[in-house]
């Protein structure tokens, strides 16, 4: 096994990367791999990254958009020193024997590997994350952490584990591009890549995953955020929020009112059928089961809930969505 070399270390040398798409990923995944690397070479007076698309087989690469994507099949690529693992849905169909022999074979060769949105699932699997943390996208990290217990979850956004990378999803995607960038060719620079995309530049990876995306949020609400996502099942009165942030359950009211327009209580409820509806549309739990993973302790008082916020019934969601795919 060759000896792994530091790709986030200054280097005007192009990072020779490989980008393995695998059917269904999203197409904002995809694009958070390859625009800033297209980028940092607009903007460099040398090219910074020389890429290959690489896919599973012969066939191009399917995105959800149908969006067709050419590459070198896996089989022959000769490797690299970045692969960048791009995958969204189906991940157990795509672990295939060859597709995870050639991941490891690529990390045998030294590469540097990442992982965007499913694609650090594909690379435990392979075996390549055991020792490291890792992330993946928000409604996989328990069941990520309950089948790879040799990988250290992390729920940030994205995660810098030795030559290990991963991703939970497209906009992190671009936080961690960034951040090989920064390592490479310096802050500045990186600086003047985000804002091609009107990023507000590098962001600390350990920065957490949220279910609800807001830039209102300061730091005390978005502590408080946190802590409601971590007790969906059994939801923190807010005095008890309040202790554990160091303030009083007033100045909580106050500050969600003031960045947010709404009460924390609204905001965790909100929280939790959110959740709800995730549950009830891409699982298939009991309904009873997703009403004890939101906090509801009655299944009637989810069901009136859940009929307020959402317009129609758990049941009637579930059976439209089950129809419609028919």
């Amino acid at each position: 096994m060759k000896p792994a070399k530091n790709i986030l270390q200054p280097e005007h040398r192009a990072l020779k990367t490989g980008v393995l798409v695998l059917d269904e990923c999203n197409t904002l995944s995809f694009a958070a791999a390859v625009d800033p690397m297209r980028a940092a070479n607009r903007l460099a007076d040398r090219p910074a990254f020389d890429w290959d698309y690489v896919t599973a087989t012969p066939t191009p690469a399917e995105l959800t958009s149908a969006l067709q994507v050419p590459g070198i099949p896996l089989a022959r690529f000769a490797g690299c020193e970045l692969l960048i693992v791009v995958a969204g849905f189906h991940l157990a169909r795509h672990a295939t024997p060859s597709l995870l022999a050639g991941l490891r074979r690529i990390a045998n060769g030294g590469a540097a590997l990442a992982g965007i949105d499913g694609g650090p699932w594909l690379l435990a699997e392979a075996g390549l994350l055991d020792g490291h943390s890792a992330t993946t996208h928000w409604e996989d990290l328990e069941n990520f952490a309950s089948r790879f217990p040799e990988v250290d979850m992390r729920p940030d956004r994205f995660v810098v584990s030795g030559q290990r990378l991963t991703s939970g999803g497209a906009v992190p995607a671009i936080e961690m591009m960034l951040h090989i960038i920064s390592a490479r060719h310096g802050a500045g620079f990186a600086s003047r890549v985000a804002g091609l995309f009107l990023h507000d530049g590098p962001q600390p990876h350990s920065r957490p995953q949220t279910r609800l995306g807001s830039d209102k949020h300061n730091m005390l609400t978005a502590r408080a955020h946190a802590l409601m996502e971590a007790a969906l099942d059994d939801p923190l009165p807010l005095a008890e929020i309040a202790r554990q942030l160091g303030t009083s359950p007033r100045s909580l009211q106050q500050q969600f009112r003031l960045r947010l327009n709404t009460t924390p209580q609204d905001h965790y409820l909100h929280l939790r059928l959110s959740e709800a509806r995730r549950l009830v549309t891409d699982t298939d739990l009991p309904l009873l089961e997703v009403a004890l993973a939101t906090g509801f302790t009655s299944q009637s008082s989810f069901a009136r809930a859940f009929r307020t916020a959402h317009g129609l019934s758990a049941r009637d969601l579930r059976q439209s969505r089950a129809t419609a795919a028919e």
